[in-house]
């Protein structure tokens, strides 16, 4: 009969077995640093997915117990991935930073952006506006126009030099148009500015709050709404801004209708606000980017957003993220968007901070760069 073993004796193997493991790797990592140098001396990429591929199946081929294939595959698996990261490390002191495809410029400051011009989509008394004037002063020459496309247009046609667009909202989330648009342009965030909503009910002077039948606004502002508006019964008509909902409210002369604007928007257009603070979160933001059609980022940049797409395999968006953590690089945010024509395939899109100048950065865009598809910097800001 085998002899069975204390726990003290089996933690005392295991000791061993670590030592020699521990070993191993750092043998096996050292071997990988000079493929890493024959690679830079002749022209090779690091990711070689024929030789992973070959390299999985020989090793699930050598475990003795079937139950453990599934595991050493997935050991290896990390092993090769921690190995291509110390490759795209030592590329890149072998090879030095090169040159940043985006251009370093001073900080945006109300001072330096004084001439310039500055595009927002919606109506005077939008929250785009109000954005707009908490960025870059009250005195900013500026242009309103209808839709978030119209905005890209003017910057990516050279008629205005920024535009200032909503990409998030605390409560409703993103705005989908937005992400799409920053693939479809070559455009560039380089600011950002939360501002906070507080939406108001509007209408004509003489109306009343059981007087409204019909509620015209955004669909985010609508939805940032929902509990007041279905507690009231009000029909709810979706316009592209709700600056342009108030609008519509002042020019006719209906007093079952009103608008969920903002204080700014009441003012402009001369109506009565009959209730603040309709929204239903009431710590309610809204993030702003800035953009331009220039490929630069302000010298104090402290984060990056960017997008890509995968394979349609097991593990791809995984081994993609890990170039963050292997390079201590904090991911803020991720979303993802549907690849048109392919069917529960997605694009996705990353915040994380950094600096593009800095060395971590580097290293993780480059294997970023190899190791997906597509990949564009939106901007550093």
């Amino acid at each position: 009969m085998e002899e069975k073993l204390d726990l003290t004796e089996c933690r005392n193997q295991i000791d061993c077995i670590d030592r020699q493991i521990v070993e191993l790797y750092e043998q096996r990592m050292d071997v990988c640093a000079k493929v890493a140098e024959y690679k830079i001396d002749n022209n090779r990429r690091v990711l070689d997915s024929k030789r992973e591929q070959q390299k999985l199946a020989a090793v699930e081929g050598m475990v003795k117990n079937d139950e453990y294939a599934q595991c050493v595959h997935a050991v290896y698996e990390q092993i090769m991935a921690l190995s291509r990261k110390q490759q795209y490390s030592i590329m890149g002191k072998r090879n030095g930073t090169g040159k940043l495809a985006f251009i370093p410029v001073p900080a945006l400051t109300r001072e330096n952006t004084r001439n310039c011009r500055v595009v927002f989509q919606g109506a005077p008394g939008s929250y785009s506006q109000i954005a707009m004037h908490q960025f870059f002063g009250s005195d900013i020459t500026s242009v309103n126009v209808e839709t978030f496309r119209d905005a890209m247009l003017a910057i990516d046609g050279g008629s205005a030099d920024y535009a200032i667009l909503p990409i998030e909202n605390s409560s409703a989330g993103i705005v989908t148009d937005l992400y799409d648009l920053l693939v479809e342009f070559e455009n560039y965030i380089v600011g950002e500015q939360i501002i906070k909503v507080e939406h108001c009910l509007l209408a004509k002077p003489g109306a009343t709050m059981e007087g409204i039948k019909t509620v015209y606004s955004h669909p985010q502002s609508l939805m940032q709404c929902e509990s007041f508006l279905t507690r009231q019964g009000y029909e709810q008509i979706s316009m592209k801004n709700n600056a342009f909902a108030a609008r519509k409210i002042a020019e006719e002369d209906d007093l079952t209708h009103a608008a969920i604007a903002s204080s700014a928007a009441a003012a402009e257009y001369g109506l009565e606000i009959l209730e603040r603070g309709v929204n239903d979160e009431k710590e309610n933001s809204t993030r702003f980017i800035i953009v331009t059609n220039q490929k630069v980022f302000p010298e104090n940049a402290r984060k990056i957003s960017l997008c890509f797409e995968v394979n349609h395999t097991s593990g791809a968006l995984y081994h993609a993220l890990s170039h963050l953590i292997f390079n201590g690089l904090n991911m803020t945010k991720i979303e993802s968007r549907p690849l048109e024509g392919r069917n529960w395939e997605y694009r996705f899109f990353l915040d994380f901070e950094g600096n593009l100048t800095d060395p971590a950065v580097k290293n993780a865009l480059s294997g970023l760069r190899e190791e997906t598809h597509n990949l564009k910097i939106l901007g550093n800001y």
